[in-house]
């Protein structure tokens, strides 16, 4: 690893007594449990989308990273470790802004707040200013793809508002629904039941090396096509192509071609090997090419999408491997741990140690049935009790005169909303928590299980400066609200 004495010399301000007050853990807890961390064998600090979504997402992420490194707990079995999927996928190649295998961040800045890029992409909490502001560079066109914004971002309303001022929107979705009631056009896709299927994305997460490809089950009207082609249709048009001259054979060629050349292989004569083009030519590649594949006849034995639909239970290869030093991409091959735009947010973390406690924090959260808006239109999903609620400890409930079943208003300094309160002991004292992604009934939509239940949205408590300045995303968790008695005033 590179930038250990960096490291230390910024620890040496955070002492566990300078943190206890903001912890809860007493400072001779917070040493001995550091202590069992680095004397225990087996054992990892481990962090998600909770920890991410704060106004500290980039420095917590970052720290749970060192301490598993400092700690020998990196890339070891029983510590942190990383998949090996068995297909890789676009996300697994070098990216722009990640020359040498160092991140490049802010190499430009949104037109109105100045939020700086990163890896090409900037928050959405931007998109609605972008779109409302005039001036060069405003947005005037979007696309979203199986998506609900208006209900899933910081400051949705506000997107809502402006989404009827752009001069098209196109939608590719299933659902007629609280942002793609804006849009122009709604290109519906395929069912899934309708599609092949192969999880990319939650097999790149997995912890043991899988591959299972599920056929579709009905066959799609032939007059249908194919999401694949709708996504390459619109890129011809984006750019610049008349809609009758986009080819899209030749543009899933050309990205099937850069695929290939990734990978060292010569995307013609790759090709070949083929009938039609689609996904599943893509797929096989990356079967093909990726550790266990069979490189178009280098290893007989590896794996190809032939062989893995002959297995309809999928193949296991195994748990992870250590294999960090074979997939880092830095030029020495050392982990930065002491990256400097990291460092440089660590004064303002002082600054929130030293700020008076909030009265309450609100926290997301999701439920099994409702892990996004659309589950809410689901009607085996939405059967029982309302799940539209704000979570409270009794004890802060009693000071505030609320009980199960009240309705109460929550406020902070973005808005406000009324919502029924659910005591539980599960929480903390000091916090609150509300579901992500409800906030339906609103005119145009067709959701007529979601809108007869529509709940609340809880974004618009979200204030747009309230930030994790590193990534510039917008804070979903440990919001300053309060809460009181709806009709108190």
């Amino acid at each position: 690893v590179d930038g250990v004495d960096a490291l230390r010399d910024a620890a040496r301000d955070w002492s566990p007594e300078r943190v206890a007050r903001v912890t809860g853990i007493e400072a001779d807890r917070i040493r001995q449990l550091a202590r069992q961390l680095a004397g225990t064998e087996r054992a990892v600090v481990y962090g998600r989308i909770g920890l991410c979504n704060q106004e500290f997402g980039s420095l917590a992420s970052w720290l749970v990273d060192v301490v598993n490194i400092l700690t020998g707990h990196f890339d070891t079995p029983g510590g942190a470790m990383f998949p090996r999927p068995a297909a890789w996928t676009i996300t697994a190649q070098p990216q722009p802004g990640l020359e040498g295998g160092l991140a490049e961040f802010g190499r430009w800045r949104t037109r109105v707040r100045g939020a700086k890029e990163v890896l090409g992409q900037v928050p959405v909490s931007c998109l609605a200013e972008e779109i409302e502001t005039p001036g060069e560079g405003q947005i005037r066109a979007l696309i979203t793809v199986a998506g609900n914004p208006v209900l899933s971002t910081p400051a949705g309303h506000r997107l809502d508002e402006v989404l009827p001022k752009l001069d098209a929107m196109i939608a590719v979705d299933l659902w007629l629904n609280e942002t793609t009631r804006h849009a122009d056009v709604i290109l519906p896709g395929l069912s899934p039941l309708e599609q092949p299927h192969h999880d990319d994305l939650i097999l790149m997460f997995a912890i043991n090396s899988i591959a299972n490809y599920s056929a579709p089950v009905f066959a799609p009207d032939p007059d249908r096509p194919q999401e694949w082609e709708i996504l390459i249709r619109l890129t011809g048009l984006c750019a610049g192509t008349p809609a009758q001259d986009v080819d899209v054979a030749a543009i899933d060629d050309g990205f099937f071609d850069y695929l290939c050349f990734t990978q060292g292989l010569d995307g013609a004569t790759i090709r070949g090997h083929y009938q039609s083009g689609g996904p599943e030519r893509i797929l096989d590649l990356t079967l093909r090419t990726g550790p266990f594949g069979d490189r178009y006849g280098e290893n007989p034995d590896g794996l190809t999408l032939a062989k893995l639909k002959a297995q309809p239970d999928g193949i296991n290869f195994g748990p992870m491997v250590p294999q960090v030093p074979d997939i880092l991409g830095t030029t020495d091959h050392k982990i930065r741990l002491a990256p400097q735009y990291l460092l440089d947010d660590l004064p303002r973390l002082a600054r929130r140690l030293d700020r008076e406690p909030d009265e309450l924090v609100l926290v997301s959260r999701r439920h099994l049935r409702s892990n996004n808006s659309w589950f809410h239109n689901v009607p085996a999903l939405m059967k029982g009790r309302d799940r539209c609620t704000l979570l409270m400890h009794p004890d802060d409930a009693a000071r505030r005169g609320v009980a199960t079943g009240d309705t109460v208003a929550v406020r902070s300094s973005a808005g406000r909303i009324e919502v029924p309160v659910e005591l539980t002991d599960a929480i903390k004292t000091g916090v609150v928590s509300m579901p992500h992604g409800w906030g339906h009934g609103l005119p145009g939509t067709r959701l007529s299980v979601a809108n007869g239940s529509p709940g609340v949205n809880t974004n618009i408590l979200s204030p747009p400066t309230f930030l994790d300045e590193p990534s510039g995303n917008g804070a979903l968790n440990g919001i300053p609200v309060t809460v009181a008695p709806a009709g108190s005033g």
